[in-house]
């Protein structure tokens, strides 16, 4: 998720989910490795402890340059690396990452093998159901080369890309979601984790695909409705978390945003103006009365350069007396 999942996206979704696995946005190998200290590559870097765990997910097609990347992400103490291989965006396609790179399976498995002799980070690979109007068999057979080079964790889209005629957005909505497909590739490699991701939308479906597959990505759906994540929590990992003993209460909107103008506040003295938090925020409240008054507060006022993590709280209050507000009655 390109300029969206970045820190302070995911600083909010692990206040909200402190048990799921989380993922950078796709960060080029250049970016990683020419950035410099203070550059780019140390903004995609850059993280709060509180993050993880987290997994620095790359984007490239060179072999040795993702192999100095992974030993950068060891460095930086992340979780795991994560290849995408399934991205459909023009800006991937014409730098020879993403999707396109599914009809290259040998060069991709060169690229995870020399991605796992780099560190002992775990190394994984996300990826489309095929490109185009590949046929079903397209899958197999790129899912078994890779795995042979030592990848043992798939995260899968559960789309087709279709890399001519279609928009990034449109790739996200057009080609039919096909979640057999993917129910099939695990029954016949269950030697394999295999995650499924694709227009998952509640919690419910979340718990549905357990049955089918090791694990569920969520991530439109994360963005738009950050405090559905406690429900996925726990549809996922049960009452107890999986760990057996009881999860702690999900904090509560306004605890989270509380937490996130300390933040602000915090990250304000390192430079970081307020819009660049509240961007993720604004669907905060999704489905909640006062939920477009925060939406507009936040956004007229974010821009602001001298707005400070008050505006967090001013548009929270808005929210608070909405929903101290009598319903309305009709005769």
């Amino acid at each position: 998720m390109m300029d969206w999942t970045d820190r302070h996206c995911r600083y909010l979704h692990r206040l909200l989910a402190p048990r799921t696995l989380l993922y950078t946005e796709m960060v080029t190998t250049g970016a990683v490795l020419h950035g410099g200290p203070g550059g780019v590559g140390h903004r995609f870097l850059e993280h709060d402890p509180l993050e993880h765990p987290l997994v620095l997910q790359l984007g490239g097609s060179d072999p040795r340059e993702l192999a100095a990347a992974v030993a950068v992400a060891h460095l930086h103490r992340f979780t795991g690396v994560n290849l995408n291989v399934g991205c459909p965006s023009d800006r991937v396609k014409s730098g020879r990452f993403g999707a396109c790179l599914m009809a290259e399976p040998d060069l991709v498995a060169a690229c995870v093998r020399a991605m796992i002799q780099a560190s002992p980070l775990p190394v994984t690979v996300k990826t489309r159901i095929g490109i185009d109007h590949t046929p079903d068999e397209f899958l197999d057979r790129f899912v078994d080369r890779v795995a042979e080079a030592g990848v043992t964790s798939f995260v899968v889209h559960a789309r087709q890309a279709w890399l001519d005629g279609l928009s990034p957005k449109e790739n996200r909505e057009v080609p039919p979601l096909r979640y057999d497909r993917v129910h099939a590739l695990a029954r016949r490699r269950p030697d394999l984790a295999i995650t499924i991701n694709g227009g998952i939308r509640t919690p419910g479906a979340a718990r549905a695909q357990l049955d089918h597959v090791a694990g569920v990505m969520v991530g439109r759906e994360a963005y738009q409705n950050p405090m559905s994540l406690p429900a996925f929590e726990r549809a996922v990992f049960g009452p107890d978390g999986g760990a057996g003993a009881p999860m702690d209460e999900p904090m509560d909107d306004r605890a989270v945003v509380e937490r996130m103008a300390v933040y602000a506040r915090a990250q304000a003295r390192r430079g970081v103006p307020l819009r660049a938090i509240a961007r993720h925020m604004l669907g905060l409240f999704a489905g909640r009365p006062g939920a477009r008054a925060w939406r507009r507060r936040l956004s007229e006022g974010m821009h602001d350069p001298t707005a400070d993590a008050d505006l967090l709280r001013a548009a929270a209050d808005l929210v608070d007396r909405a929903s101290r507000a009598p319903a309305a009655t009709f005769c």
